[in-house]
């Protein structure tokens, strides 16, 4: 109960537990599943979302007006609103966890679908639409709240971006950079690329085999902007200009240079953008999200980091979903009853 509704069991789940039904696997199941399609279970996608994800960092950063004046704090909270709608959707289809890779629906009200370019969406409620088949989006790394959390309100740069996906998708986190490694100062003049910037540290002997796996999703989000936007330029900083009869005029952003979405994997697979590169995880890492993902919710079951002994739990609920393709409900179901939990 404090699990999946964050709260004390309510009296059918005291009574199944005094009565010691809970002992028998069927009867088990049967309260999980009534405790996931309860409205209490919101509690639980809001912790595991913002846990697992990052939303609670979606208010770190300030979009800077200037550059994305379209944002908002009503954007903002739909962006958060999909990425937790879109988990519990998951959950309630007992979808396979490659929909986290990519998915051919999500949940926009008119504000996010206006902002996604999606049409004939009214209203502020937020609701499931299918998306077309050429549409960027599809999966939890085109959501708005991802590129927003990853990005810091000016600039996108691949290294944050892509240590999510290695260490929030992947569960393989680079180790963190050397403290001889300067930062990267982000150029809104436009007279760059972030490409560019980074060749001095992919060409660094202790930078390039971090590197190596870090920039490549990192490139494959650099079509989505700081806010969530998607892009085919950068935008330049606003200017202050003369003005023909005297006194000066800002500019609004500008076009920048051409976004370059496109690299090659560690082991040598090339991608044009950020739908290639969702094949390429589909083809050969599903296994991997799904082994992240267990890992994750036996954090928030159990509020203890995943140490070296546990490897065994986590695979025994990774083998049991391979089959069906890892359906996040059927997930949830081996959380509850895997050793890591139930010796708490």
């Amino acid at each position: 109960s404090y699990l999946l509704w964050r709260s004390r069991p309510d009296a059918e789940l005291f009574e199944a537990a005094r009565a010691g039904r809970l002992a028998d696997p069927a009867a088990l199941a049967g309260q999980v599943d009534r405790m996931l399609d309860d409205p209490r279970t919101e509690r639980f996608v809001k912790d595991f979302a913002g846990q697992a994800f990052r939303l609670y960092e979606i208010k770190a950063t300030s979009p800077d007006p200037g550059l994305y004046p379209e944002y908002d704090d009503r954007l903002g909270q739909a962006m958060v609103r999909e990425t937790e709608l879109f988990l519990a959707e998951l959950i309630a289809g007992d979808l396979g966890a490659g929909h986290l890779v990519d998915a051919d629906f999500t949940f926009v009200n008119r504000r996010l679908a206006d902002h996604y370019g999606i049409g004939g969406v009214k209203g502020q409620h937020m609701r499931k639409v299918q998306l077309p088949a050429d549409s960027p989006r599809g999966g939890l790394l085109t959501q708005a709240s991802i590129h927003k959390i990853t990005a810091n309100g000016t600039t996108t740069s691949p290294i944050p971006r892509g240590n999510f996906v290695l260490a929030n998708l992947l569960g393989r986190p680079a180790p963190p950079p050397p403290e001889s490694v300067g930062g990267i100062e982000p150029d809104t003049r436009g007279t760059t690329t972030i490409r560019e910037q980074l060749d001095a540290h992919r060409n660094a002997p202790v930078c390039a085999s971090c590197h190596r796996r870090i920039d490549p999703p990192g490139f494959a989000l650099e079509s989505f902007d700081p806010i969530g936007g998607f892009r085919t330029h950068y935008r330049t900083s606003p200017q202050e200009l003369d003005a023909p009869g005297g006194g000066t005029y800002f500019e609004p952003y500008g076009e920048g240079l051409p976004v370059d979405a496109s690299g090659v994997t560690p082991k040598g697979d090339a991608f044009a953008g950020i739908q290639e590169y969702k094949r390429l995880l589909l083809d050969g890492e599903v296994d991997q999200v799904a082994r992240n993902l267990a890992s994750q919710l036996l954090v928030l079951a159990t509020g203890a980091e995943i140490e070296f002994a546990d490897r065994d739990s986590v695979e025994q609920i990774v083998d049991h979903g391979r089959a069906a393709g890892h359906p996040v409900r059927a997930m949830i179901h081996q959380v509850v009853r895997n050793d890591l939990f139930r010796r708490q």
